[in-house]
């Protein structure tokens, strides 16, 4: 590689939507925020979450998977308790997220399968080509530049390894917003549905996903969306086109016998 290249490709993320994406206010760290967003309903979502993870994970042998921005380790919790192969490392770079994720890990009886580190999805203390699945749930609303958790999950990934990720869609407009809260938070706390307001208008659209992964060299089609207010990222290193991110990733070294599944 040329010396001082970086590794995260030069993506533009760009819009037609009304809404203009709106970050949110750094990393949810008040105690505050962790007991508000570990006390709201994410049974539902998180489920299927875990059940369409599920059908892509072999369930023949011990996996050990990277979840980016765990939180309080709700999923975590959810698929060991579905998967009983799976071993998690839970990432999160909120301090008091993890405190209560820990507590949370040791009341369901899961702390010799789940693993809390506290750590920057954008720079990860793990060694290249680590886990067999890298996977998050709605963090790429929370980075700034989410390339970076993008290149980071493709290098802490193995040769063939699965990339799993899905996240919050961008709202077309204010009213269609207004909708999705009522929806799905309408029984919440009014400070509950404003950092669910929030974290919609710091979402990616999935144009805009499509672009992120296609700098790397990932087909257009890897992203989908997948309900009212998701879209999900699935893939395999493997499938990386040939080209330059081959190179910089490693990738021309997988061998198709190591997919997952």
């Amino acid at each position: 590689m040329e010396a001082g290249r970086s590794l995260i490709p030069s993506v533009l993320i760009r819009s037609n939507t009304m809404i203009e994406r709106k970050l949110e206010p750094g990393v949810m760290n008040r105690d505050e925020d962790a007991r508000e967003y570990n006390a709201m309903d994410h049974a539902a979502v998180n489920a299927v979450f875990v059940a369409d993870l599920a059908t892509v994970l072999s369930s023949d042998t011990s996996i050990e998977i990277l979840d980016l921005g765990a939180g309080t380790a709700q999923i975590p919790i959810e698929l060991c308790r579905r998967c009983p192969n799976v071993r998690v490392i839970a990432v999160d770079a909120a301090e008091n997220m993890l405190t209560l994720a820990c507590k949370n890990v040791a009341t369901a009886g899961l702390s010799d399968r789940i693993e809390t580190v506290l750590a920057d999805a954008k720079r990860l203390p793990f060694a290249d080509g680590t886990f067999a699945a890298v996977i998050s749930n709605s963090i790429a609303h929370h980075i700034a530049e989410p390339a970076r958790v993008v290149a980071e999950a493709v290098r802490v990934a193995t040769c063939g390894g699965l990339l799993f990720h899905r996240d919050l869609t961008r709202p077309h407009d204010e009213s269609e917003l207004e909708r999705i809260v009522t929806t799905y938070a309408g029984d919440a706390t009014s400070y509950q549905q404003k950092l669910f307001a929030d974290s919609l208008r710091a979402a990616l659209t999935l144009e805009e996903v499509q672009s992120l992964v296609g700098g790397f060299g990932f087909a257009s089609d890897t992203v989908r969306i997948t309900s009212d207010q998701h879209w999900t990222w699935m893939a395999q290193t493997s499938e990386l086109r040939s080209g330059d991110n081959d190179r910089r990733f490693g990738v021309d070294k997988c061998q198709q016998n190591a997919r997952i599944g």
